[in-house]
């Protein structure tokens, strides 16, 4: 049973009931009216239906409608159910946060995706950040297909891992020798571990809304005060696990301060996501990240960046280039593997050389520097530090007419991501301006995300007074549109080399459309 909307030509709104199923029969439950718009709540599908006696004995929609059909997502959806737990493999994607059923993708090219009903996309989740060439990039597919070419795994050192270690110390100074894994909550997990070691010292700070992985000892959250010990935020995670894990607010320099004093010579490290994007998008205010470098470097602990998101994203050497930073060790996932599973992390060599066979401390992965992972992921730095995914934006006149504008000399990717991103950011404001609903639209690059509360977002707890209903209402209009957000307010969204001019606009005229409508 679900609830629609119903209006009379000339009437007031009347809530009446109706029944969906499955095979895209709509039957009047209560009262037939000869002109009605139904909005099926339940799901992101808008349908107008004029004089429902034309809609068939079905009760369909007519084949002429625009509106999105969703009947081969809604059976794959139906039989994972029955085999995957919550029918997906990672939380976010099962749209429990904005309500609904998830769509199944088919395939994707540049900055669209389609689903297996046919639906088209813009996509600015971008495999949550990986795709920053957009999809299926030509030279990344030929890349894999040469790679598998010659086998999918070795479990033997193979060449790729050599240019791909190489590519990376030479794009970010601050890493002098780095190690593969196979996610980027593998790398977190090991660069604490390798802090604790080199320190011999057990307990890191993290922050609240920054995202490390699921490792055990990060599944935390803040406790009642600013030197109190997480508490775990999973079941199945002991406390012991966590109690040397202290979490405080991010920009708070005073609360970092107290955790120092509070634990003298105790501290290993500070692990950071250097402009967070697992609660939303906010950024570190000016200063904060130095002050984190010199308190670190002043107490004897290590300073970590987790760069999975941001790194090769918001610079060709990351975060750290972008503000000017050097850490002892970071972090890297996503980008490098080209859209391939995919961890890495690396540092100072005196440092990284603790590791095993070398030194005392273990981390080991048997598809650790596969083949296809690394093909993938030169494949994709070589594109972005070279400038060749760059695509000057097109007039609306050659968009039309297909050609395709040249390149200006000096021109390069982030760039355009640059110039994508503050047109997506002026645009949304002035919508949200416009509609009179209050947003704060953080960005950072080619990272955003857009908040509904009528305050700035510097931390966890100003994300969490966002509008976690309006924003649902908004993600499934957009949805509607054709638009693919993160079904999440905490999450961030991304730019792709592969978006346009037209793209941003498109969504800027969707989005408000949408945000008058709440």
């Amino acid at each position: 049973m679900i609830y629609a909307e119903v209006i009379l030509s000339g009437s007031s709104r009347v809530v009446y009931q109706w029944r969906y199923a499955s095979s895209c029969t709509v039957k009047h439950y209560k009262k037939t009216m000869p002109i009605l718009r139904w909005v099926r709540l339940t799901s992101r599908s808008v349908w107008l239906c004029n004089a429902f006696k034309n809609t068939g004995s079905s009760g369909c929609p007519p084949a002429d409608s625009d509106a999105m059909k969703h009947d081969q997502s809604e059976r794959l959806f139906a039989e994972a159910l029955k085999f995957i737990p919550g029918g997906v493999n990672s939380p976010v994607r099962a749209f429990r946060a904005v309500g609904g059923q998830p769509f199944f993708v088919d395939r994707a090219k540049g900055a669209r995706v389609r689903d297996v009903d046919g639906n088209e996309y813009i996509d600015y989740v971008c495999t949550w950040g990986p795709a920053i060439l957009g999809h299926a990039h030509p030279k990344i597919i030929a890349a894999v297909k040469a790679a598998a070419d010659h086998g999918t795994s070795f479990g033997i050192p193979n060449p790729h891992e050599v240019t791909m270690a190489k590519l990376i110390c030479s794009l970010v100074p601050s890493v002098q020798k780095v190690r593969m894994t196979n996610s980027g909550t593998e790398a977190c997990m090991s660069a604490i571990r390798l802090a604790r070691g080199f320190t011999r010292r057990d307990k890191i700070i993290k922050f609240d809304g920054c995202y490390h992985g699921h490792a055990d000892s990060l599944l935390v959250k803040a406790g009642s005060g600013a030197l109190t010990f997480g508490n775990p935020d999973s079941a199945g995670v002991p406390a012991a696990f966590t109690q040397h894990t202290i979490v405080l607010p991010f920009n708070d320099v005073e609360a970092v301060k107290a955790a120092f004093d509070a634990n003298i010579n105790q501290i290993a490290g500070i692990i950071v996501e250097p402009v967070p994007g697992n609660a939303g998008v906010y950024l570190p205010k000016p200063g904060y990240l130095e002050f984190l470098r010199e308190i670190t470097r002043a107490n004897g602990a290590l300073l970590i960046f987790d760069e999975v998101m941001t790194g090769f994203r918001l610079a060709p050497g990351g975060a750290q280039e972008r503000f000017k930073i050097t850490p002892d060790l970071s972090c890297f996932g996503k980008i490098i593997g080209g859209g391939l599973p995919v961890g890495a992390f690396g540092g100072r060599a005196d440092i990284m050389d603790l590791l095993a066979p070398l030194g005392p401390v273990y981390q080991a992965g048997t598809l650790s520097g596969n083949p296809l992972a690394m093909a993938a992921g030169i494949a994709a730095l070589e594109e972005l530090s070279e400038g060749r995914a760059l695509r000057v934006p097109e007039s609306k006149s050659k968009q039309k007419s297909g050609a395709r504008a040249t390149r200006p000399s000096g021109a390069n990717a982030y760039s355009k991501l640059e110039q994508l991103g503050a047109q997506l950011e002026t645009g949304m404001q002035g919508a949200a301006k416009a509609a009179r609903v209050p947003v704060q639209f953080n960005r950072c690059g080619s990272m955003f995300c857009a908040y509904f509360t009528s305050g700035p977002v510097h931390n966890l707890t100003d994300a969490m007074k966002s509008g976690r209903a309006r924003f649902a209402k908004f993600f499934h209009g957009m949805l509607d549109a054709g638009v693919y957000l993160a079904p999440s307010q905490f999450e961030a969204g991304f730019i792709s080399t592969a978006h346009t001019v037209a793209d941003i606009d498109r969504t800027v005229k969707a989005a408000a459309k949408i945000l008058r409508g709440l």
